[in-house]
């Protein structure tokens, strides 16, 4: 094969990498390749003339375009910005068990054809047909690309018997022979050790040698039109002043962190020249489909198309839907909170059930309960969520590993919604999904909910999250994270001491999108699921679940949603009103326990 060299213009205009023909582009004396590989700037940035060269515009800017790989792995394109740069120079680095070899050998296959194919290079690592016998685990491998299109070469005796210098002109004899599209070196820290043997693990001369090894083997490899790896095993005090790392474009950075009883894996891209990437960690998991990265952004950075929408959705309660104008607004983020056994699971179920009659799909994410024991106790109080699981209009999500991470979570269930084209979601309940968090990620639960919350808003369904409020009987609280900002509407549920039985009661506390009633509706769990009552009259501290009764000969200021209160109506007067409250407040006076009549004596 006939080798492509790189030409490299004078200090002062743009030089290639890529190693393909340039041609002027206009009298200032910058470049443009004919290929559309990777360029950069070297010398000072000015014309012939001395003028600096403009950019004031992008449309007149002849730029190069830089192609961009798939690397046929979950989640780690959105993290890139797009793709890999194509013939960029790779280090991806990180300790042993991260999954480096994993992900190399994933972009490989991905890319890699008869045409263009991928040479991975073994240096002192485990041999060929061992990685092979691991590798084809994977759903990824596919054998037929074996020799055709993925070739593997072990230059172990080579580095072992000469110096850098025969190694590097070993891989360049082969990538002449092939023209690979893709290079890989496992483990490029073999190539590193050497060189530090060389001078007996001191001195400079190694360090010296190493950074012309690595420099030629990149601008050879450009110059070839390889994307390439290197794969080495790093620690993070490393990083700084590493001469391989100054060399390359873009740097993978591979953690495997242990927090208490879970390991977590996460990613970093640390540099990709060219290009914007998403900062920070990004949590990964490797199964049996291969690597699959889950970016700390997903959900809350891509284009929402989504409106508003005017219409009310069920809660599948006819009384609650009164309560609350009508239903609750379709896209939004609902807190149904109380204590154990208050119920929120059942209203969970009315409100699925009343989307599948109404034709919206819908998803439920279960962290407590195993799928089939949820759907069946569902079942038995009639709402059929077994039926819709098999009809595909609904899908039971079941998230409970243990060290999952945020970013994890909301993938499941947003692809679960896009799969389904769900309009209402259920998460039942915050307290198991935090109980269910990596240690890590509890310690912020707050940021946590935020991101779930929002990106499953983006998409515009309505979300019902359920959480479970400790009652202490002195006092209403409304979660115990403090994250009522993140919910268009609150619905509180509570136990209440009333007549020696404690009874259930339900308030609307809050909601963004309009009018709500201010009533407190005592309501019952019957074995059709939730049945409203009456609201409770005649009574005060309601909220503090220790309620007295009314102050004798002081009327009820309470009005109804839509009517004017009994105060409006002339009631505080001597008129037939007053009257009437007065016989409605003896009567209830005359139905309620012995300690409360005691009460009244006592006065």
């Amino acid at each position: 094969m006939k080798r492509k060299t790189t030409s490299i213009a004078a200090s002062g205009t743009t030089k290639a990498a890529s190693g393909t023909r340039l041609k002027p582009a206009g009298k200032n004396g910058s470049a443009s390749s004919t290929t559309g590989s990777a360029s950069g700037k070297t010398g000072s940035a000015a014309s012939k003339t001395g003028t600096p060269l403009t950019t004031s515009s992008a449309s007149t800017r002849n730029n190069v375009v830089i192609r961009k790989l798939k690397t046929g792995i979950a989640g780690l394109d959105e993290v890139l910005g797009g793709g890999l740069p194509e013939y960029s120079f790779n280090i991806i680095a990180g300790s042993p068990g991260c999954g480096k070899t994993t992900l190399a050998h994933q972009i490989m296959f991905e890319n890699a054809t008869p045409q263009k194919p991928a040479l991975y290079f073994t240096v002192l690592g485990e041999p060929a047909i061992k990685m092979l016998r691991y590798q084809q685990q994977f759903s990824f491998f596919d054998q037929a690309k074996l020799d055709s299109s993925v070739r593997f070469i072990n230059l172990s005796d080579m580095v072992l018997k000469n110096d850098l210098g025969s190694v590097l002109a070993e891989i360049i004899k082969v990538v002449e022979e092939v023209g690979p599209g893709v290079v890989v070196v496992d483990s490029f820290r073999t190539v590193v050790r050497k060189a530090q043997s060389m001078n007996n693990g001191s001195g400079s001369g190694g360090e010296v040698e190493l950074q012309a090894f690595v420099q030629s083997l990149a601008l050879h490899l450009t110059s070839w039109q390889a994307t390439t790896f290197l794969i080495g095993e790093y620690s993070e005090g490393e990083l700084r002043d590493n001469p391989v790392f100054t060399v390359a474009d873009g740097l993978f950075w591979l953690f495997q962190v242990t927090e208490r009883n879970s390991i977590v894996r996460k990613m970093q891209v640390m540099k990709c020249r060219g290009q914007e990437t998403v900062p920070g960690l990004h949590t990964f998991r490797i199964t049996g489909d291969g690597v699959q990265v889950f970016p700390r952004t997903f959900g809350l950075t891509a284009p929402s198309d989504k409106k508003r929408s005017t219409v009310r959705q069920s809660t599948g309660v006819r009384e609650l839907d009164i309560m609350l104008s009508g239903g609750i607004a379709a896209g939004q983020s609902v807190l149904l909170a109380g204590p154990s056994g208050s119920g929120k699971t059942i209203l969970g179920n009315h409100f699925i059930a009343a989307g599948l009659l109404a034709g919206e799909p819908g998803v439920i994410a279960v962290f407590e309960e195993l799928p089939n024991q949820y759907v069946a106790r569902a079942d038995k109080m009639g709402f059929k969520l077994d039926e819709a699981r098999k009809n595909g209009t609904l899908e039971v999500l079941y998230l409970r590993p243990l060290d999952l991470s945020v970013d994890e979570t909301v993938n499941e269930i947003v692809t679960a919604v896009k799969r389904v084209k769900a309009k209402r979601v259920v998460i039942d309940s915050l307290v198991g999904f935090e109980l269910a968090l990596a240690p890590g990620f509890r310690t912020d639960f707050r940021e946590s909910l935020y991101r779930m919350i929002v990106a499953l808003t983006r998409l515009g369904v309505t979300v019902i999250s359920t959480v479970e409020v400790e009652e202490d009987f002195t006092t209403l609280g409304l979660s115990n994270y403090a994250i009522s900002f993140l919910s268009d509407a609150i619905i509180r549920l509570r136990y209440v001491s009333l007549d020696g039985q404690l009874r259930r009661m339900l308030m609307v506390v809050k909601m963004r999108s309009g009018k709500h009633s201010i009533d407190t509706r005592e309501y019952e769990i019957t074995n059709k699921g939730v049945a409203m009552l009456e609201r409770l009259r005649g009574y005060q501290a309601l909220t503090t679940g220790i309620p007295g009764p009314w102050d004798c000969g002081q009327p009820s200021t309470a009005r109804n949603l839509e009517g004017p209160s009994r105060r409006e109506q002339g009631t505080s007067g001597s008129g037939k009103g007053t009257n009437g409250s007065e016989q409605g407040l003896r009567s209830r006076r005359k139905g309620m326990s012995g300690s409360v009549k005691g009460t009244s004596k006592s006065r």
